[in-house]
């Protein structure tokens, strides 16, 4: 009982927009009082108050008195309810006929629906409610013990020496009465405690989307720190090479200029190619890991002993040839001939890693059983008409990988593949389009710019 009257429970209803929720109880409360004044005045014209020996105005007085604290129902629940109990029983002994008018029975509903269902404390709520209800139920004993309502009623409906039914019309009155009284509160205590128990549902379910959103974003920020300190590794072997190339040939350079200076121009020239490249790296490098707020906040993978040469563009195929019980195609489209070979190598390694994610997921994620692998390579000048020039104003690299399959049924991934995917797009400042096709299967494409001079 305690647990579901919530009495243990940390979980206050409040509304969702407070100034809208009040607004709308003051108007709720302007239109019964209104409703009421009405009701007093039908039932005063069809002779309902004829043994009532006060003025109108008190009538009107008592009815306006019962309504106006709805007027702030959801804002003070347990006052109101107390107010408005409080006034039944005063108006009970008075003038009991006015708290039998339509309206008022509906406001006495109203306040203790409306107590059980917003009470903020729960403990207070059960206190409050119990003595209303008890109250409520004394009352009517005591109009049964020391009234004559029973007898008067009986009298009045000329029932007093006749038994229409199995019950004598005495014991029916009284059973009725205390079988409707009960249908009514409980049904207001039932009532607004299933709507408060719908309450606590819908806020713990909006806490738990709002925390799966949040872990969400938290995995898919440590995948792109993740990512970002992995391409600042491969970056790094990169540039390396280039520095260890301008050293090898600076010094080369060093001894023909005094024995042969004709013959020192070309390692010059590779040592200028080679930091041009380096420089054009590292500056994607810079824009890439600007935020090094956030890889502070959490770790990547641990920084790889390998060194072995970084893969490239035509290490594509050995992973078209990898067995994973999936069939791939491989189409190499490049103008002019061997434009492959002269991709930079931090181009090429993004397009290699685009293609091994990509058949990585088909592998796991799809039905397919074939899949192609497309790499164009296009070193030609854009026109300025032509569509991407502002982009790609000295031609692109691009990798394509197609299949025709489903997602497999409970092998959905986390995404954070694509995320590592797009990172290393916005590293070159290059296009993606990933997603599904509309003939079927799905569809991961790469392009990238690439730099004005060859490497």
């Amino acid at each position: 009982m305690r647990e579901w009257f919530g009495v243990d429970s940390d979980f206050e209803r409040v509304p969702a927009d407070p100034r809208a929720a009040y607004r709308n109880d003051v108007i709720l409360g302007a239109l019964l009082t209104a409703a009421a004044l009405l009701s007093t005045e039908l039932s005063r014209s069809i002779g309902f108050f004829e043994d009532v020996d006060q003025p109108a105005w008190v009538l009107y007085l008592l009815a306006v008195v019962g309504v106006l604290p709805l007027t702030v129902r959801r804002r003070y629940p347990l006052a109101v309810v107390a107010v408005v109990y409080a006034h039944f029983l005063v108006a009970g002994i008075t003038i009991p006929m006015i708290t039998a008018t339509s309206v008022l029975q509906v406001v006495y509903f109203v306040a203790l629906f409306t107590a059980v269902a917003w009470a903020r404390d729960r403990r207070a709520m059960l206190l409050v409610v119990s003595v209303a209800v008890l109250a409520m139920f004394g009352w009517i004993v005591w109009q049964f013990a020391v009234g004559a309502g029973v007898q008067g009623i009986i009298d009045h409906m000329g029932l007093a020496d006749t038994q229409p039914g199995l019950f004598s019309p005495a014991v029916a009155m009284v059973a009725h009465t205390w079988l409707t009284n009960l249908a009514y509160f409980l049904g207001a205590i039932v009532l607004g405690q299933l709507m408060w128990h719908a309450a606590r549902r819908r806020a713990r379910l909006a806490e738990q989307a709002e925390t799966i959103e949040r872990q969400a974003a938290e995995l898919q920020r440590q995948a792109v720190v993740t990512e970002r300190l992995r391409i600042a590794r491969e970056l790094h072997d990169v540039v390396a090479h280039h520095v260890s190339v301008i050293g090898i040939q600076a010094t080369a350079a060093r001894r023909l200029l005094s024995k042969d200076p004709n013959a020192a121009a070309a390692p010059l020239a590779t040592i200028a190619g080679a930091s041009r490249d380096a420089v054009e790296q590292m500056r994607g490098l810079v824009g890439t890991l600007r935020d090094t707020a956030s890889m502070a906040d959490c770790g990547g993978e641990p920084p790889s002993e390998s060194r072995h040469p970084e893969p490239g563009l035509t290490d594509i195929a050995h992973l078209v040839d990898a067995d994973g019980g999936l069939d791939v195609d491989l189409a190499v489209v490049e103008e002019p001939t061997g434009a492959t070979t002269e991709v930079p190598a931090a181009v090429g390694l993004s397009l290699y890693r685009t293609v091994q994610e990509a058949l990585a997921n088909v592998r796991k994620h799809s039905t397919a059983r074939r899949a192609s692998v497309t790499v164009r390579v296009d070193r030609r000048p854009a026109s300025p008409g032509d569509p991407g020039a502002e982009r790609f104003p000295h031609g692109y690299a691009e990798v394509e990988v197609l299949d025709d399959g489903r997602p497999r049924p409970g092998s959905s991934g986390t995404g954070l593949g694509l995320v590592g995917i797009r990172e290393r797009v916005a590293t070159h400042g290059g296009v993606a389009e990933i997603g599904p096709r509309v003939t079927g299967g799905y569809r991961v494409r790469v392009r990238l710019p690439l730099p004005k001079d060859a490497p």
